[in-house]
């Protein structure tokens, strides 16, 4: 799930002055380098291209130029490209604002009000300090470690990692400072580094286990379904989805050990400070218990029709009543109703969330999931898809299935280091699609893999607001977060595509 628009931080308040001059720069040259791409584009001739696919091309060249140098905002981009597609005639109103509206678009409706009252009533801190607070954690620090990095991938299944890291970045920068009050002669420059980063790459990475963990993933499910006609499940994400997570976080917890390995091995009271915090939320408040109850009966609906499919022949009919009465996006619409119903003070007539509340969700990100949702389909139906695709296929040589994709996880990567996971997902998994078309090999893994590779980027304060807002602690020392991040993105790449490769043909997603 995603958080609300209140928990985005941005990453000009986490930069230095020198990155701040970086940033105007970049927004700048990107204000007039997008319309000369335009222009260039659509005067150049391309005897190849359909009319509307070479408008299509030039407009993307716009698109793609904002969005990795974001003069203006994401979503305003997306929003730009789908509008110039009707006025240049690539698509008529109804056939590009259409996708706008896809069910799809309602379960990230539904997910965003179901965080939002996750937040608003402190479930995912409690969440977080009862993992912290476990009796094996101790006052081990490889432990206490392993538990932060594990507490942040959990709730990051289910808010976006931007939240999650603005949730544990005090947490953690609490934790160290009252060890440099208990130990006032260590410096704990290794632990330091090593939460920080940990904290920041491990929301990421658990955002990558669930559909609405992140909005790559629900980008991914939708294109699959639009363009393909195949419908992944809620059930069959996380089968293959949550194995590759809990084998990346075990990678990222050894690797960040191994390179920032804490000064000591046990943290005198670190335990009772946990404890003491986690006191503090005190008895569980009527508004936790009904955002849980919520919370519990949409991930019970969302995975029930897997479960029935594992079962067997004896229970297709129950499967077949979820798969047309309630798909998943109406799963998280009726969740998220029942916030407005259930109440935490009847006679007051207050209820678990109210609309002020609600509409504090990242309204920024479902607009940008329309926008490239329409941008993809319209890539498929005036062809140019094919066209990038024959291109992209003779420049890199890839033709067979694993072949292209490794190269769609190394374009989601590479393109998440430069911009948004959503907009990097929106470039590459269309392009990667009509490129296993052109050379008949099934497009499913080479989507998922673009998909899961956009949640990456770990390289640089820039690469993503979790990398922005752990940096501003001015605890991690540039070189350490580029050199981690390389390392990890490498791993990555490698870890999604044996993933993906073994888990595949297994579940049949081919």
């Amino acid at each position: 799930m995603f958080s609300p628009s209140e928990d985005q931080i941005t990453i000009e308040e986490k930069l230095s002055s020198t990155e701040i001059k970086f940033e105007k720069w970049r927004k700048t040259i990107g204000l007039f380098l997008g319309p000369l791409v335009f222009i260039i584009l659509l005067f150049l001739p391309f005897s190849n291209l359909s009319s509307p696919a070479h408008k299509l091309l030039a407009i993307l060249g716009l698109v793609v130029t904002f969005w990795v140098t974001e003069p203006i905002p994401i979503p305003i981009t997306a929003l730009l490209g789908a509008l110039m597609c009707v006025i240049l005639g690539v698509g008529s109103d109804k056939d590009v604002l259409a996708p706008f509206a896809d069910p799809i678009v309602f379960l990230f409706i539904g997910s965003f009000i179901l965080a939002e009252a996750m937040k608003v009533h402190r479930l995912d801190r409690r969440f977080a300090y009862a993992i912290l607070s476990l009796s094996w954690v101790g006052n081990s620090s490889n432990r206490l470690l392993f538990a932060m990095g594990l507490a942040c991938a959990f709730v990051s299944m289910w808010i976006s990692n931007t939240a999650t890291t603005a949730m544990f970045f005090p947490i953690a920068l609490g934790i160290l400072k009252a060890l440099e009050e208990i130990d006032e002669k260590t410096k704990f420059k290794n632990l330091s580094t090593g939460m920080m980063l940990l904290v920041a790459y491990a929301a990421s990475v658990g955002g990558i286990a669930t559909p609405v963990g992140t909005p790559p993933n629900l980008i991914g499910i939708g294109m699959i379904d639009r363009i393909l006609g195949n419908k992944i499940s809620f059930f069959q994400w996380i089968s293959f989805a949550l194995p590759i997570t809990v084998i990346m976080f075990l990678v990222l917890f050894f690797l960040i050990i191994i390179l920032h390995p804490p000064e000591k091995k046990k943290l005198s009271g670190i335990r009772e400070y946990i404890k003491e915090k986690k006191k503090g939320l005190g008895k569980w408040k009527r508004g936790e218990k009904n955002a849980l109850l919520a919370f519990l009966i949409a991930v019970t609906l969302w995975i029930l029709p897997g479960l029935f499919a594992v079962l067997g022949i004896g229970f297709s009919q129950h499967q077949a009543f979820f798969k047309s009465h309630l798909p998943e996006g109406i799963v998280a619409l009726i969740a998220a109703c029942l916030l407005f119903f259930l109440p935490v003070n009847w006679k007051e007539r207050e209820f678990t969330l109210s609309w002020k509340q609600a509409v504090n969700i990242d309204w920024g990100t479902i607009i940008l999931f329309g926008g490239g949702l329409t941008l993809g389909s319209l890539m498929f139906s005036t062809k140019l898809a094919d066209a990038i695709g024959s291109t992209l296929l003779g420049i890199t040589g890839a033709s067979s299935q694993w072949g292209i994709t490794f190269l769609a996880i190394f374009l989601g990567i590479l393109m998440s280091e430069t911009t948004s996971n959503t907009a990097s997902a929106n470039m590459v998994i269309p392009v990667m699609i009509a490129i296993s078309q052109t050379s008949g090999t099934s497009p499913i893994p080479p989507a998922l893999g673009a998909c899961l590779g956009a949640s990456f980027g770990f390289m640089l304060p820039v690469s993503t607001p979790p990398n922005a807002i752990v940096y501003s602690s001015g605890r991690i020392p540039i070189t350490r977060m580029i050199k981690t991040g390389i390392l990890f993105d490498l791993t990555g790449l490698i870890l999604i595509w044996l993933g993906l490769r073994i888990l595949c043909p297994l579940l049949g997603l081919m």
